[in-house]
């Protein structure tokens, strides 16, 4: 093997110093966090955001809406997090291009965009992706577990990529806004790939192969996404994991799976960590269709955190990874394709 192996060569590290020294000169980039949405009024987390910054990561992607909501959730919930990250410019950057990122990591601040989790966000009208780009968005997945206008969701029947969500990813190819595949149904993904000229990513979607789960992606779907040149974003909700793992160690696996299949530069970090687990609980409760009991969704979901990236780093370290390949990981790989794909606006 060229790379390390956790089933190989188990972690024997008793320090996290030489971890905490390779996040503070990487550039660390979460591509997935998850602030309180449709609740535009409601910034009472946003300083939780702080929380990334002590871990090392200097950039990060926070949802602005998912699954079944409108425009006008999205519109408005964008607003609040642009309102609330613009008026603290010693503390954050509003992220627009990859050289923001850059001035984030050389100034110690945070630098922040949007995502988007399934394309009922740009209801039957296309043009809106170019306004979502415009507000900072970059990138969106087709579909949220269940099946929609676009195409199939990973838990629903999957009839496969539509005409209209045809349409969709060429607008979105046109603006610089990323295809992201996770949450999405099999063949629609199959699909995605075949028409798809940009690189695709999985933002934040775990190898089935460790861990059977209709969330997670099987290996074939692993190695289209790299022939893209995208990236397989590590998720850390522990129902996708494991049964309720959120251990590094386990986290770490599912990193190693992936870089074993297709090399460390389609790899990156896709947490999914959610600030208000209250809110979690209540939509699990109350949104059964999407979040069905018996694929192991129920209260006390376990999640990485972000103050677990040291000792991620540390493991991975300590079976053998070195420097440049984790370098990627954390988020070059990530800085890779903002400089391939994304394009400022217009």
């Amino acid at each position: 093997m060229a790379y390390g192996s956790a089933r190989m060569n188990p972690v024997t590290a008793t320090t996290r110093d030489p971890a905490s020294a390779l996040l503070r000169r990487s550039i660390v980039w979460d591509n997935h966090g998850c602030m309180p949405v449709a609740r535009p009024h409601d910034t009472s987390f946003l300083p939780q955001l702080q929380r990334y910054r002590a871990a090392g990561v200097c950039a990060v992607m926070l949802n602005v809406g998912f699954g079944d909501m409108g425009i006008e959730d999205h519109v408005r919930t964008l607003a609040s997090l642009r309102h609330w990250i613009r008026a603290r410019p010693k503390e954050y950057i509003l992220l627009s291009t990859a050289e923001d990122i850059e001035r984030a990591h050389a100034t110690g601040r945070l630098a922040v965009g949007f995502d988007i989790e399934g394309a009922n966000a740009v209801a039957d009208q296309p043009s809106l992706v170019s306004l979502y780009h415009d507000l900072g968005v970059r990138w969106m997945l087709l579909a949220y577990n269940n099946s929609n206008r676009v195409g199939g969701g990973c838990q629903d029947d999957d009839a496969g990529l539509t005409a209209f969500g045809r349409e969709v990813i060429a607008e979105m190819e046109r603006v610089g806004m990323q295809v992201c595949c996770s949450h999405t149904g099999h063949r629609t993904v199959r699909d995605v790939f075949e028409v798809a000229t940009r690189p695709v990513i999985f933002s934040h979607s775990n190898p089935s192969a460790v861990h059977p789960h209709p969330r997670n992606i099987p290996d074939d779907l692993i190695r289209a996404c790299a022939a893209t040149g995208g990236v397989v974003g590590i998720n850390g909700i522990g129902t996708f994991l494991g049964q309720n793992d959120n251990r590094s160690e386990t986290f770490a696996r599912h990193i190693d799976h992936v870089v074993q299949l297709v090399g460390p530069q389609h790899v990156a970090l896709g947490l999914d960590y959610v600030f208000d687990t209250q809110e979690l609980e209540d939509y699990l409760a109350k949104m059964g269709h999407t979040f069905p009991a018996e694929l192991g969704y129920e209260k006390g979901v376990r999640m990485v955190a972000p103050e677990q990236l040291p000792a991620i780093v540390e493991t991975l370290l300590g079976w053998g990874y070195g420097d440049a390949d984790l370098e990627a990981v954390l988020g070059g790989n990530l800085m890779r394709l903002a400089r391939t794909v994304w394009k400022p606006p217009r």
